[in-house]
């Protein structure tokens, strides 16, 4: 993973362009004015630097992207790939949004384990142990189940963000799995995820890859071997079998409800109706006069002196 200002300077990054794209401004525009903008301390303008050369010669922000996976993660090159596609169903407006609310998810990410490395580094300078950064009841306090939470909250953003929009679960998930925020056990799951989802229940599979899962075959003195791995919470599990057999969306509606997870952006609709019933009332009052006319012309009833100016 990157740093925390990496991804705070991503997210601003994304929400400026999304911002500004409406206004149909060229990309390559964008980045070079959005360039002076970011911190010199991080390696985001260098990346753009790149970015500018490859959309140059490709017109392509997403292969730029491909080539700089050491920077960007795989899922934020497959959502940019995917809304440069012909056939226009994802735009890159949306993908924007959802590129900023996940930059806005990893940096949330990262500032806390690096709150929990400060503090630990400042212990071990001063001899002291320092209590650790407080945090809301509920909330995870150790780095463990920081990364625990936090990957979770990501599976979660990512596949209702792929739902939603239509993207495809096969090439989604397989971008899942090459994301640094998520460890080997996850990789291996989510590969796995790609031959199982559709086949089988989703909340089942959250349910079978849960803590809540675990501790149950413990308190029924089963065997946990060949089970797992284990990678959500009791809490996510307990949600998960609650939810068996209904519409995955209201799963994720009750993750976020109840454990705080990020939604996932919708596209923002722009308000026209305002507009355009003046307009067209207006428009068929210019129709109606023109209607008068022609059938006064017809009667022979025309009577052009009223349209006459009087001399000053």
């Amino acid at each position: 993973m990157l740093s925390n200002a990496e991804y705070v300077e991503q997210a601003y990054l994304f929400d400026l362009l999304r911002e500004r794209i409406a206004e149909q401004t060229p990309m390559q525009e964008l980045l070079k004015e959005l360039q002076h903008e970011l911190l010199v301390t991080t390696r985001l303008p260098m990346a753009i630097d790149f970015m500018l050369t490859e959309l140059k010669h490709s017109g392509l922000m997403g292969r730029a992207m491909a080539q700089l996976s050491h920077y960007f993660t795989p899922f934020q090159t497959f959502l940019v790939q995917e809304s440069e596609k012909e056939s226009g169903r994802f735009s890159i407006g949306i993908a924007l949004q959802i590129l900023h609310a996940d930059a806005q998810l990893r940096a949330d990410l990262s500032g806390r384990l690096e709150d929990f490395e400060d503090a630990e580094q400042a212990s071990l300078e001063s001899g002291i142990p320092q209590p650790p950064p407080a945090r809301r009841r509920g909330e995870p306090t150790t780095p463990d189940e920081i990364l625990q939470r936090g990957r979770s909250g990501c599976f979660f953003f990512q596949f209702e963000a792929i739902s939603r929009n239509r993207l495809g679960y096969d090439q989604g998930l397989l971008a899942m799995s090459g994301d640094p925020v998520y460890g080997d056990d996850w990789a291996k799951w989510l590969t796995g995820l790609r031959n199982q989802i559709g086949l089988v229940d989703l909340a089942d599979l959250l349910f079978l890859a849960s803590e809540e899962y675990r501790r149950r075959l413990l308190a029924e003195e089963l065997d946990t071997e060949g089970k797992g791995p284990f990678l959500f919470g009791e809490r996510e599990g307990r949600i998960a079998l609650a939810n068996r057999r209904k519409d995955p969306v209201y799963l994720f509606g009750a993750m976020q409800r109840h454990l705080g997870y990020p939604k996932v952006p919708r596209p923002i609709k722009v308000e026209e109706d305002r507009d355009t019933i003046p307009a067209l009332l207006r428009r068929v009052e210019r129709l109606e006069s023109r209607i008068k006319l022609m059938e006064q012309e017809q009667r022979q009833e025309f009577d052009l002196s009223k349209f006459y100016q009087k001399p000053e």
